[in-house]
Formats: C-alpha cells, sequence, structure tokens
C-alpha cells in the first residue's frame, strides 16, 4: 500500500510538470493609453470572474443546477485567489486593491452581484468607487473523473494526470469611461491536484512581468 501511495505521489509530481510545459503561449494586448492612464490610478477592485464548467464527455448523474453552483463558487474562489495573490506582493505594486468582501458587499447593495454581464465596467467603478477594475473569465473543459487521472498517472508516469483544460482570460478597465486597457489570455491544462490558487498562482507568475500595476 505504502508503494502504491509513493508511486502515486510521484507520478502527480512528474504530472505538474508536463502540465506546464504542454500549456499554451500567453497573450497580452495592451492599450495605447495604457501607460498614461495607469499612472493616474490609486484603488482598483477584482469583480468574480464569469466561470464556464464543461465536460468532453457529460458525466452520469449530471446536473445542470449543480454545475451552475459550481461556477458560482469557482468565480467567488478565482477572485478571492487572486486578491490573496496580489495582497501578498503588495509593495510590488504602485495601486492598492480593494478587499473582495468589500467589493462584493457593494455589488449585493446596488443589485448588480448577479448581472455584472448586464453593466458596463465604468458603471461597476462607479459603484465601487475605484480607478479601475479587474475583471476575466474562466473556462474549463473537464476530460476525465480525477479517480481515471489518478489511475492513469500512476499507470503512464504522469502524462494522464490531467484531468482538462482550462482559458483564463483577465482584463483591466478604465473606471472613467470603461475602456479596455489591458488584457491577457492563458490555456492552461489543469491536474488532479490543481485548485483555484493554484491556478491563479500559475497564471499570475506568467504576467508578473507584464501587469501593468508592477513597479518598474
Amino acid at each position: 500500500m505504502r508503494k502504491i501511495y509513493l508511486s502515486t505521489l510521484l507520478a502527480l509530481s512528474i504530472s505538474l510538470a508536463h502540465a506546464q510545459g504542454f500549456e499554451s503561449a500567453k497573450q497580452i494586448f495592451e492599450s495605447p493609453k495604457l501607460k498614461t492612464e495607469i499612472v493616474k490610478h490609486k484603488t482598483v477592485a477584482i469583480l468574480p470572474f464569469e466561470t464556464k464548467i464543461s465536460y468532453k464527455k457529460q458525466p452520469k448523474n449530471f446536473s445542470a443546477e449543480a454545475n451552475r453552483d459550481q461556477e458560482k463558487a469557482m468565480s467567488k474562489s478565482i477572485q478571492a485567489s487572486m486578491y490573496t495573490y496580489l495582497l501578498r506582493k503588495a509593495n510590488d505594486y504602485t495601486v492598492t486593491f480593494q478587499d473582495v468582501d468589500r467589493t462584493n458587499v457593494l455589488l449585493k447593495k446596488a443589485g448588480v452581484y448577479d448581472k455584472l454581464d448586464e453593466m458596463t465596467r465604468d458603471e461597476l467603478a462607479k459603484i465601487l468607487g475605484v480607478d479601475a477594475v479587474i475583471g476575466g473569465r474562466f473556462e474549463t473543459e473537464q476530460t476525465k473523473s480525477e479517480g481515471a487521472a489518478i489511475a492513469s498517472a500512476v499507470m503512464f508516469g504522469g502524462l494522464g494526470g490531467k484531468t482538462g483544460t482550462g482559458s483564463l482570460f483577465m482584463t483591466i478597465n478604465q473606471g472613467s469611461d470603461g475602456e479596455l486597457l489591458w488584457r491577457f489570455t492563458k490555456t492552461m491544462d489543469e491536474g488532479i491536484t490543481s485548485s483555484t490558487d493554484d491556478l491563479v498562482e500559475r497564471m499570475m507568475r506568467k504576467v508578473s512581468r507584464n501587469f501593468p500595476y508592477t513597479k518598474s
């Protein structure tokens, strides 16, 4: 039993290394106004990320309602993970980031928390009292169950540890007029040990050199 456990751990480690190696190249858009506008920003809010979970092959006993609940939970979790990451490295940035609990309370008080796709970014920035908003979308397609991933990881030395792929889009919009200033896109393989914290950590490592608010 102990040998199987150790083999599984080793396979998972190899799987993560392979997953990062097969990730797609990042794509970055920068507005011509980016450099002149971000120097005016002092406070930035992080919105809940729009999240979509789909399956290459729909699992047995699939529940659309449970899937929606999972999407909502992941949306808030990515938002919280990103805030934690940015807060941890606060001294590296030229702006402060609004506490996400405050952000969500203000959105709920305004009656727009579940209607973000019906609001413009400048309208949201006004509600939140910030100079810019960070938002985005995360789409994931699950290709196999966690149990199947563990089994194939043990059998094939980690190559089977991928459970799906995820595409993450991160944007920064100007608070005054809602104009898109910056966008980052990255597609990442998801391993069986992935969490939203891991996901955001991996993404922000890729973003760090190009993140507009990073001190020079």
